[in-house]
């Protein structure tokens, strides 16, 4: 995987200065640790996107195919994946357009409700979802430019501002990453 050239100074760190020099010191972490997440998640989905490419799947697919690769019967309600993908059900609809056109999903009726509608992935979906998930475990998941013990780290922070944000709640069974 090709890396860009790395800038000579963190523009973060300059936006955090300029933010102090401002008057917004109050507030200037703030903005460095949501401008340092979203320039990460950029990085991740460039490196995400790359390792798909040969396979023709955006993420956002590729999760769908994944969720219905792992469900017990190879199928859950459009409702289902949408709750489980925490996207909006148009996302879904969209994404299953997509896979179904290209044979790697079909929509088949709920067998105990009619208003319902499954999702159900083929055997080129499967096949398809496994190349993927090679792609990008050998591309990306291997190397997530952290050491184990600052990933980890890493993994309770983002547990712990996604259960603040209110992102999932398990009541009081801790998340995995939770602090020990």
């Amino acid at each position: 995987m090709s890396r860009p050239r790395p800038l000579p100074l963190d523009p973060i760190q300059e936006a955090h200065r300029q933010w102090v020099g401002h008057g917004w010191g109050a507030v200037a972490d703030g903005m460095a640790a949501v401008t340092s997440l979203v320039r990460a998640q950029q990085i991740v989905m460039a490196r995400v996107d790359e390792a798909l490419r040969p396979t023709g799947l955006t993420f956002s697919r590729y999760e769908l195919l994944q969720l219905l690769n792992f469900s017990a019967t190879g199928a859950l309600p459009m409702a289902v994946a949408s709750a489980r993908l925490q996207v909006h059900p148009t996302s879904v609809t969209n994404s299953v357009d997509r896979l179904e056109a290209a044979g790697l999903v079909n929509r088949v009726p709920h067998p105990n409700d009619r208003r319902a509608t499954l999702i159900e992935i083929t055997d080129a979906g499967r096949a398809l979802v496994a190349e993927a998930t090679g792609y990008l475990n050998e591309r990306v998941f291997a190397r997530p430019e952290l050491p184990p013990d600052r990933l980890r780290t890493l993994l309770q922070l983002l547990t712990e501002f996604r259960h603040t944000a209110g992102d999932f709640d398990t009541g009081e069974d801790p998340a995995r990453w939770a602090e020990p």
